[in-house]
């Protein structure tokens, strides 16, 4: 008969392991309901109300993978915010009853469950949805959704094979012992070792887009805010706007185009940036004078000191790695939650820590959608295709995994790597954390630096120089006859 003791125990486990999966439940479901809300905001409705019952079938199983792999891309954007803080959590309520269910198991659960699904979403969901979209069956076939599954199952296996088989030489070629290893223990090694290529590309993806991310996130804050009026005549800029649109639209419902030998296309694109122009001015002109004055400048100094905040750390970080074995990233079994914080300044650092995490996945995405490579995948409110819109989930999915790695790697925190991902092979290499480093030092200063230099000199040229036009209109656009009135209406 088995001890009191020991029953007490197993009932204890059991409690405790209930909780954390109802827990994980409860966050998975809250982060699937707005990653669906943003794909049907994103999603072409015309894909999914077509006649033909097949396809809308299909259409709506690759939405709902799409909406999970985007899901757990929130989730790995999540786990080390969600993992610092909860650190700092139990360290303010050492001895709190209802802050005894966040504990380190839980903490190691979200981690192994986020890499597990992260795997299965690249490796077969995507892919799924991909060929199960494209497929029609095949020849000879009876038509219908299952002959289009059972075409997607059958390329989804021979890539499955031709992709294993490839990693398998690069590792025989690198490795023989393992090599040999993965043939035999498949789960232990040779995924493992799968991952760890795919999410060395992350992490390389992740140097080239930040950089160039954190340089636009001034650009893209300060279309977002109103601008202060730099030596600006508002009025005038207006009055020219409203008298270039006024003519195109003219132009436009005559059908004839007198003043400008363009076409109608032509015309058309540029009546409506001209629009915009001249409703974006009228927005400046309402705004009051503490947004306008005030709000900019504050926002920009804002994001100059969270980026500069970055390099400095990383620089610091780089002299760590020198003489402080300890810097390295790393994995760890058993997290202590609660036992010191993994910042020198406490809680405000742990604090900083999170928002410099959130702020360089932001950057990264607003970096890899300004990349020429990828534009073609900038989604667009209500006009995205399927097809894109599994391209977006994989190259969100590519980046949020490697965040983790990206951070510990950069020395953004000290908080090691849980589960799986601190088992990556190029993680222990000096040479190249080292290098990377450097990298991203040297880019993000470049990038930066250029950033500020550019801006100040085209806000100079528009305040000197330029500043009776907008910088969007030249005077040989606008018809000789608008500009006549404008001169005479000033005269009088």
């Amino acid at each position: 008969m088995e001890a009191p003791e020991d029953v007490s125990v197993r009932e204890q486990l059991f409690h405790d392991r209930v909780r954390e999966t109802i827990i994980c439940v409860l966050l998975f479901i809250c982060l699937y309901i707005v990653s669906y809300l943003v794909i049907t905001h994103y999603k072409r409705n015309a894909e999914f109300t077509i006649d033909n019952s097949e396809d809308a079938t299909v259409n709506k199983i690759a939405l709902w993978l799409c909406t999970f792999t985007l899901s757990v891309s929130v989730g790995a954007v999540l786990l080390l915010p969600l993992s610092i803080l909860s650190n700092e959590v139990l360290l303010s309520f050492p001895q709190s009853y209802y802050m005894q269910w966040l504990n380190g198991s839980l903490i190691h659960g979200l981690w192994n469950i986020v890499f597990l699904f992260s795997n299965l979403s690249l490796v077969f969901l995507l892919p799924f949805a991909y060929f199960f979209t494209e497929s029609e069956g095949f020849a000879g076939s009876k038509k219908g959704v299952m002959a289009r599954l059972y075409e997607t199952a059958v390329v989804l296996f021979l890539l499955t094979l031709l992709v294993l088989g490839m990693v398998w030489v690069a590792s025989a070629i690198l490795d023989d012992n393992m090599a040999r290893q993965s043939l035999y223990d498949l789960w232990e090694y040779y995924l493992p070792y799968l991952y760890s290529c795919i999410s060395l590309f992350g992490v390389l993806l992740l140097l080239l887009c930040t950089p160039l991310g954190l340089s636009r996130m001034f650009s893209v804050t300060g279309r977002l805010l109103v601008k202060p009026r730099l030596l600006e005549d508002l009025d005038e800029t207006m009055s020219c706007a409203e008298f270039e649109e006024a003519s195109l639209s003219r132009n436009l419902t005559s059908g004839t185009s007198l003043w400008i030998n363009v076409n109608a296309e032509v015309l058309r694109n540029r009546f409506l940036n001209i629009q915009a122009r001249r409703i974006a001015l009228e927005i400046r002109k309402r705004a009051s004078p503490w947004q306008r004055n005030l709000g900019y400048p504050l926002a920009m100094l804002l994001l100059l000191a969270v980026t500069v905040v970055c390099v400095l750390i990383v620089c610091y970080h780089v002299v760590e790695l020198l003489f402080d074995d300890t810097a390295m990233p790393r994995g760890m079994e058993d997290p202590l939650l609660g036992a010191a914080s993994f910042s020198m300044f406490g809680s405000l650092g742990a604090a900083v820590q999170v928002i410099l995490i959130l702020y360089l996945m932001i950057s990264s995405v607003v970096g890899f959608y300004s990349s020429p490579l990828f534009t073609g995948l900038r989604p667009r409110a209500q006009d995205t295709t399927l097809t894109q819109i599994i391209g977006n989930c994989v190259s969100l999915l590519v980046l949020s995994s490697a965040l983790p790695v990206f951070s510990r790697t950069l020395g953004i925190t000290r908080f090691d790597l849980l589960g799986d991902f601190g088992r990556f092979n190029w993680l222990g290499n000096f040479h190249i954390v080292f290098l990377y480093n450097i990298l991203f030092a040297g880019l993000t200063s470049a990038c930066l630096i250029n950033t500020l230099t550019w801006t100040v000199q085209r806000e100079l040229i528009r305040a000197f120089g330029l500043h009776k036009l907008p910088s969007t209109v030249s005077r040989s656009t606008i018809p000789l006859r608008l500009l006549l009135a404008n001169g005479l209406s000033k005269i009088q």
